[in-house]
């Protein structure tokens, strides 16, 4: 199952892969999204510096919901200014 949304801000993908490196790689020249692999629920995001995020990997809605809730907080936190 797969689920996209717009979080309306621009994100600092940079920042976000150093402090979260464990669950995110980001290689601009090989894709322009950052990959973040969440553990619980276990869904993969795929985060653009636009703020456009793809969630993938959910086996019911539920989880979608739960990985975008996880995600927000962070992402609010590295908005560009």
């Amino acid at each position: 199952m797969v689920g996209s949304c717009d979080v309306k801000f621009p994100i600092r993908l940079e920042g976000l892969v150093l402090t979260h490196g464990q669950f995110s790689s980001y290689e601009p020249e090989l894709f322009p999204g950052l990959i973040y692999r969440m553990v619980k629920p276990r869904i993969v995001l795929l985060i653009f510096v636009s703020g456009k995020v793809v969630l993938t990997g959910a086996k019911v809605r539920e989880e979608i919901y739960e990985a975008f809730d996880n995600i927000y907080p962070i992402l609010k936190s590295f908005k560009k200014q």
